[in-house]
């Protein structure tokens, strides 16, 4: 059974976040009569600081209220699909901008902000400008960035890296090398989280950089024929299949979710070496890892370079920021609720203090101080300099390609991690949808 927001909240402490798919309103999702609606992502840290900013918002407009619905990551994205075909999407949309946001402007199913950004330029003057590339289509924006910036990254644990007297991986040779010596000592390498899909995903995001560099990518979101075939692709697709196939990663990954966070617990156990995750990963393992955290445990760094690769190491994958757009099919009312929250709601002080204290970079210009004076000062700036530095920062494929697309590659992404389908045979079901 949904539990509210409010209920979820409250129970926090005893249970985890992710056990409540979404949450339920005396109105419904979507049909509130007055005031607007908004569907967010559960799951603690993050859901605390998306709630106290509509606590907040709500406080000081009496006479404009924001009711809040919350779901799991990958429900969030079945259930926000169907309720914008349908037209009863809520009065803000949460996303990730990119592939999906072109298929939602397409459809005529959400506002162009462009004039309102015009209008409210401090607004967009104080974000970083790299955040709007994935909320612009053909000009125009349709979302504001918000919350924080977010690249992948590897962590590791430091402890059991100690353990077994090896060193962190400086290339992709260097991690297969790794793999024998922690299965020896019954350490997975790897943890994985790989029943939901996108997090197989990012092994593939960076080895296609890495060995392919960027453009090998962009010519699958730019349509064209047989990118995904592309000799550099096959390379990528097969190294996948050889790490799972040397037990690169933890038995049983298929039937584990991230929205559980077991992944995440492996790694801080002690039971898995290794683990490729957001760095909102960072903030989940400060809350729940003990002393993981605080005791100097966790090791972080770039994906390694694959010798040979075209790819710069310095680039990275991820999310460049979160993303809010507001329904063409909401009411003029509720529209204007949803735009005074985009100007006065989103990323203020008290928010933007809560998400650097959860370990996160908000995406909001001028807090470099606050970075430094965080007790997470050195995983900020490592986050930071990853962020800003990385030549190309890719958009995550699930959401930088359009819907369809996006659905047959982690379909495929599972297929390829179950060794069920050969890389070509994974790059030939890819072509099929590919510019369509």
């Amino acid at each position: 059974m949904a539990l509210s927001r409010r209920t979820l909240l409250g129970l926090a402490a005893g249970v985890p976040a992710s056990a409540a798919l979404a949450a339920c309103g005396s109105s419904g999702p979507g049909k509130s009569g007055s005031g607007a609606t908004y569907w967010y992502l559960n799951g603690q840290p993050q859901e605390g600081v998306r709630a106290g900013a509509v606590d907040a918002f709500n406080k000081a407009h009496s006479k404009e209220q924001i009711e809040d619905f919350t779901f799991q990551n990958d429900a969030y994205k079945a259930k926000i699909k169907t309720s914008i075909g349908a037209g009863k999407a809520p009065t803000l949309i949460w996303g990730w901008g990119g592939g999906t946001l072109r298929t939602y402007v397409k459809a005529g199913q959400v506002e162009d902000l462009t004039s309102w950004f015009g209008e409210h330029s401090e607004v967009k003057k104080g974000l970083l400008p790299s955040s709007f590339a994935a909320a612009t289509v053909s000009g125009k924006i349709y979302a504001m960035p918000c919350e924080t910036v977010q690249p992948i990254i590897l962590y590791y644990n430091k402890k059991v890296f100690e353990q077994v007297g090896v060193q962190p991986p400086k290339s992709w040779d260097d991690i297969m090398e790794l793999v024998p010596k922690f299965n020896a000592k019954d350490i997975a390498p790897f943890s994985l989280g790989g029943q939901s899909q996108w997090t197989n995903m990012m092994w593939l995001e960076f080895l296609f950089d890495r060995i392919g560099g960027p453009e090998l990518f962009q010519a699958v979101i730019e349509g064209e024929k047989n990118a995904w075939s592309n000799p550099d692709a096959i390379t990528a697709l097969t190294k996948v299949q050889e790490l799972v196939k040397a037990r690169g990663f933890i038995k049983g990954f298929s039937s584990i979710t991230a929205d559980s966070n077991a992944d995440q617990a492996l790694l801080y156990t002690g039971k898995a070496a290794m683990m490729l995750h957001g760095a909102w990963s960072y903030g989940i393992q400060q809350a729940r890892g003990g002393d993981f955290v605080p005791s100097g445990a966790l090791g972080y760094m770039n994906f390694p370079p694959v010798e040979g690769g075209k790819g710069d190491p310095s680039n990275t994958v991820g999310n460049p920021a979160q993303y809010l757009s507001i329904s063409s099919k909401a009411s003029a009312k509720q529209k204007k609720v949803a735009k005074d929250f985009l100007a006065t709601g989103v990323l203020q002080d008290a928010e933007v203090k809560k998400w650097i204290d959860n370990g996160s970079v908000p995406i909001r210009l001028g807090t470099e101080k606050l970075l430094a004076a965080s007790k997470s000062a050195d995983f900020l700036q490592f986050t930071y300099d990853v962020a800003t530095k990385a030549k190309v920062f890719g958009q995550s494929w699930d959401q930088a390609l359009t819907p369809t697309p996006a659905e047959a590659m982690l379909e495929n992404i599972v297929k390829l991690f179950q060794l069920s389908i050969s890389p070509q045979q994974f790059a030939r079901n890819l072509n099929a949808v590919t510019g369509k």
